[in-house]
């Protein structure tokens, strides 16, 4: 087997090892790919393996196309509209989040309520602007009342994500809060010990932090959270 095909066998080993441990009972692909593949859990979550990004580069309004007026999963009979992304298409600096909140629903842009309001600050304190990087959640459409996605609306927009992260190919990612953080990394690690950690991604460097949502509760965490920023900036080259 090639490095190539080993890499990929390791990573659905991974994705199908995550969504177990998330209680997933059935997992299926695109109709055009592998068969389904059933776990012996009992619980009914349903989930999309993703197709992994190893053809050519695709540029986010192709992505955004393909997403089309999804209905891939339940969330898409609450939303607005969908939350796709914002940025520069060629970022070396890319934030991954949750989930559009009720200020993101309406505007159809990621991270513009209060936590947003944060957001844009801290990555001015890192000496970027917004259309300087590149942002984005792990889901696209709100989950109802604000709750917590769950595994198969991860799934579900999961291959859409990688696509965004193989498309813009930032230098470093940086993940807002677990659910992001657990998303890329298949790791059900706590995000307090998460954070401040350099993890990988698909080959890039990738620091888990908390979520501003997050820090605007827990207003002492700012100083934690303000180092991870700091380490990012020494590893683009820029001074903190």
């Amino acid at each position: 087997m090639s490095d190539e095909l080993t890499e990929i066998a390791l990573e659905l080993r991974r994705h199908l090892a995550w969504q177990e441990a998330d209680g997933t009972r059935l997992i299926w692909k695109d109709p055009n790919l592998a068969a389904p593949v059933v776990s012996a859990r009992s619980a009914p979550a349903i989930a999309v393996v993703p197709k992994l990004e190893t053809g050519p580069r695709r540029t986010l309004d192709e992505i955004r196309t393909e997403l089309g007026d999804c209905k891939r999963c339940k969330l898409c009979g609450g939303r607005t509209q969908i939350v796709f992304g914002s940025g520069s298409p060629r970022a070396e600096l890319m934030f991954v989040g949750e989930a559009p909140g009720a200020d993101e629903d309406q505007q159809g842009m990621p991270f513009v309520g209060k936590a947003g309001q944060l957001l844009t600050k801290m990555i001015e304190a890192m000496k970027f602007t917004r259309d300087e990087v590149y942002i984005c959640n792990v889901v696209k459409c709100r989950p109802p009342e604000n709750r917590n996605p769950e595994p198969d609306e991860i799934a579900a927009c999961e291959p859409f994500l990688k696509a965004q992260v193989a498309s813009v190919r930032p230098k470093v990612l940086v993940t807002l809060g677990k659910f992001a953080a657990q998303a890329l990394l298949k790791d059900q690690t706590a995000i307090t010990r998460l954070r401040g950690q350099w993890r990988e991604y698909e080959g890039i460097p990738l620091m888990p932090t908390f979520h501003p949502a997050y820090l605007l509760r827990v207003p002492a965490e700012k100083k934690l959270a303000w180092g991870d920023l700091q380490e990012v900036m020494k590893k683009l080259g820029r001074t903190p």
